[in-house]
């Protein structure tokens, strides 16, 4: 069963940061300490890729990120790897469908936040069933940062389980921008992970900023559809 509060775990979404050694333009260290200036809401560490980080090295560059985030008092989130996440006591960890089993991810971790990424309405029944505190939806829009992404999917999904009645706090997932990041709000997700937006940006405490604001904007104008 989910121990955060959900709606905690909406506020955490909505400007949710992911990164690793190999997406950033400079020091990740300093990519991170920039983003969180600029009010990213939750990091999430995911050293996956060509020329990603591993063993030793990997756990010491998260190590270093965890202690950052934690200064700040922002959830450090670990993709995939459980190994790492409880040995570095993480506020949790993030599966996608190819990764560990969420049930499975769940006992091991307890109490943390579970994140997992789906891309059906039965996925995510299942991942809740799991025991999911979120899901992650996409790839919204094309992105070439996850060697891997599947094709782009727009926001049909987020717009299907929201009219067939899941509450479940949501974040979509894949080439969003400041240009669209709105319009992920506007279909009822909670909030935009973005990793090139802010890791590869030159400014990235205003990248943040301006993500922030368009995830405010979409979100005002969710509630105004609705009161209409």
């Amino acid at each position: 069963m989910p121990m955060i509060d959900s709606a905690r775990m909406r506020d955490l979404l909505r400007v949710y940061f992911i990164a690793g050694s190999m997406n950033c333009l400079k020091d990740p260290e300093v990519v991170l300490e920039e983003a969180i200036a600029g009010g990213i809401t939750l990091f999430q560490f995911r050293e996956k890729g060509t020329g990603s980080l591993e063993g030793e090295e990997k756990k010491i560059l998260a190590g270093k990120l965890h202690q950052i985030c934690k200064a700040h008092n922002i959830p450090f989130i670990v993709n995939d790897d459980v190994e790492l996440a409880i040995e570095l006591d993480a506020d949790g960890v993030h599966v996608g469908q190819e990764d560990a089993e969420a049930g499975g991810v769940r006992k091991r971790i307890g109490d943390k936040i579970l994140g997992v990424s789906v891309h059906s309405e039965k996925e995510a029944r299942l991942a809740l069933e799991a025991g999911a505190d979120y899901v992650g939806i996409g790839p919204v829009f094309t992105t070439k940062t996850k060697e891997d992404a599947k094709p782009e999917r727009g926001t049909g999904l987020i717009e299907q389980l929201r009219a067939t009645g899941y509450e479940v706090p949501i974040v979509g997932i894949g080439g969003i921008t400041v240009g669209n990041a709105a319009s992920v709000i506007k279909a009822g997700a909670d909030g935009v992970s973005v990793i090139s937006a802010i890791s590869l940006a030159e400014n990235p405490i205003q990248a943040a900023q301006e993500l922030a604001n368009q995830v405010e904007q979409g979100g005002l104008a969710l509630c105004e559809k609705h009161r209409n």
